[in-house]
């Protein structure tokens, strides 16, 4: 006997509009066709996948109003984010006002170079409905400032052509939130990855943007990432990819969709016709290229490989895992090693890169404190809330994370004598929690599938690793592990500068101690973040940067200075006995010159 069919809903209808550019305000408009006959319940996302605080979205909906049959409907307000609309029969429209001036990739922004919003801070969402289709109607401004816009967005095309205003559709809420929209003059270029059309879509004033360079470039990063998880296939699992940019005078961050990315970046990161090309990228653009790397690497894992707690998303409240040291951490290794495998980058440059990371790492005494593992946990309040203390009280799940999984993958390599790498535990993970995730929300691995996983795959026992630097603050013997591969690790810190140890920011008195690091000259001597130096042995503090190094460097290890600052509005002195500069000055390289490090290709090419 067949079970009877059960009515499909009608889709849910949003329509949105920069209203009023200069006000930054989206008008948007929802529409239910059968709400909950007990009066029907709407609520904001308090936060959005991939940036874990809570951000508290709907503080930015100015108005709210609900109408069904040309009739008003009362509108309750639960709490900070949910509203109840009294019981009525359908249709029933929302109407709301939502101002947009966050300029970032997490939120919504317009003005009238540009429009920009996240699902999560402009949908509201239709609880009991969020499995039905979405569509959305994207409408053109009526400022003349806008008449030569067009859209970008890796949403499906329903009534909208390809770049254009429109109708789109999501299969469901998870799907609708996942596909961020740039609107405005921009440029654009598209390219193919594996058959697999990419588009750039650059925002903002960029003179002699070199766009080649760029398709070149994303094109050797995409493929090499494409074919690291399905190396027979080559098939990506997603059917077109956009990267959304915007150029600005001063800026850094992104965020990962699955089937794009929002980043922001400094215009001067972005590659120059009028530049000289040179063999590698330079130092902003290569900075730049790092990002999109990392960010597409997301397109596997954690958009589709994910934590159990984020199958599905609960976006009212905090969604807790100790697991973003694989998530975030993994994917910062392979992030740069995608730069070395897709030939944009040679090993010395990386070698550089990953010195850089090892010594960022080992400058916080917050290591010796907290784990990963924790720090995974706590991002909600501690990571994503940092303050003038956390480089003494936390450490970087990114950073150590990306440590760990070069920890894990030297193991690995050496104690399979180069049979199996990390690259196989990846691809496990991948085949086995990734690649079905959608269209249905599949099944995330817990912490204990993990480690089992990992074992399973290396055929080693790997528990103590876990213990001791997942779970544990241990530092990571990178130089042991390194060492049979011919890589020779150096600390040069011995020789360090007269140093506060301390970190320094402008101000207009002096220099302002942004942070002091425990146990360093400035804290022994009872300086504090926030103080403003004003004088070193009676000599000012100025300039821009702050002049406080070569003052310093008239100065030896050991010797003692008198330090003005004001804390708040009270002049001090303090006795200083100057430290030498902790920072940690790490250097990789091949101990045997000419031979290229197998840690960076995979096990099959060794």
């Amino acid at each position: 006997m067949k079970k009877p069919s059960q009515k499909k809903q009608p889709a849910i209808q949003y329509t949105i509009v920069p209203k009023d550019l200069a006000g930054h305000l989206f008008n948007v408009s929802l529409t239910v066709a059968a709400p909950d006959p007990e009066g029907q319940v709407f609520a904001l996302p308090a936060w959005i996948p991939g940036s874990y605080m809570i951000r508290e979205f709907a503080r930015n909906i100015v108005r709210i109003r609900a109408e069904a049959g040309g009739a008003a409907v009362a509108l309750t307000k639960l709490d900070k984010h949910s509203w109840r609309a009294a019981p009525c029969a359908g249709p029933l429209s929302l109407h709301y006002e939502v101002y947009a001036w966050d300029l970032s990739v997490r939120a919504a922004h317009l003005d009238q170079t540009h429009g920009f919003f996240n699902g999560t801070s402009v949908f509201l969402r239709v609880l009991g409905q969020e499995e039905t289709p979405h569509l959305v109607d994207i409408q053109r401004p009526a400022d003349p400032a806008a008449r030569t816009w067009r859209v970008a967005t890796a949403m499906a095309e329903l009534g909208a052509r390809r770049y254009g205003f429109g109708t789109y559709a999501a299969s469901n809420y998870d799907e609708l939130i996942d596909h961020p929209v740039e609107m405005g003059d921009f440029e654009l270029a598209t390219f193919k990855a594996h058959g697999i059309p990419h588009d750039i879509v650059v925002t903002g004033r960029v003179p002699n943007l070199d766009m080649a360079r760029l398709q070149a470039d994303l094109k050797a990063i995409c493929e090499t990432q494409i074919a690291f998880f399905e190396p027979k296939s080559k098939q990506a699992p997603m059917e077109r990819y956009v990267f959304m940019t915007m150029a600005v005078g001063d800026g850094y961050g992104g965020l990962e969709h699955r089937a794009s990315t929002a980043l922001i970046c400094a215009r001067a990161d972005l590659p120059s016709t009028a530049t000289p090309k040179s063999a590698e990228p330079g130092e902003g653009y290569l900075r730049f290229l790092g990002l999109c790397s990392h960010e597409y690497f997301h397109t596997w894992n954690v958009k589709r490989i994910k934590p159990a707690v984020f199958a599905p998303y609960d976006l009212q409240v905090e969604n807790y895992t100790p697991l973003l040291w694989l998530f975030e951490g993994f994917t910062s290794y392979y992030d740069d090693l995608m730069l070395v495998r897709s030939g944009i980058i040679g090993e010395p440059t990386y070698f550089k890169l990953l010195g850089k990371t090892i010594g960022g790492v080992l400058r916080g005494s917050g290591r010796t404190k907290q784990s990963v593992a924790e720090s995974s946990f706590d991002a909600w309040s501690k990571y994503y809330r940092q303050d003038e203390n956390s480089a003494n009280a936390i450490i970087s799940y990114y950073t150590k994370g990306s440590l760990i999984a070069l920890a894990f993958d030297l193991t690995i390599r050496a104690k399979t004598n180069g049979a199996r790498s990390l690259d196989d535990v990846m691809l496990a993970l991948w085949e086995r929690y990734g690649r079905d995730f959608y269209p249905s929300v599949g099944r995330g691995v817990t912490e204990a599938e993990l480690e089992v996983l990992f074992d399973e795959v290396s055929g080693l026992k790997l528990k103590s690793m876990f213990e001791r630097y997942v779970r544990g603050t241990e530092d990571l013997p990178l130089a042991k592990l390194y060492a049979p591969l011919g890589v020779k690790v150096t600390d040069e810190r011995k020789n360090g500068k007269p140093s506060l140890d301390a970190g320094i920011g402008r101000d207009p008195l002096g220099a302002k101690l942004t942070q002091v690091h425990e146990g360093g000259a400035a804290h022994q001597a009872g300086l504090s973040a926030h103080d403003v130096v004003i004088a070193i042995d009676g000599l000012r503090v100025s300039g821009n940067p702050p002049n406080i190094d070569t003052l310093l460097g008239r100065y030896r290890v050991g010797d003692k200075v008198t330090v003005h600052a004001f804390r708040r509005d009270e002049l001090m002195a303090f006795e200083v006995t100057l430290h030498g500069d902790r920072v940690p000055g790490i250097t990789l390289s091949q101990a045997v010159a000419g031979k290229k490090s197998v840690a960076i290709r995979r096990p099959s090419a060794v």
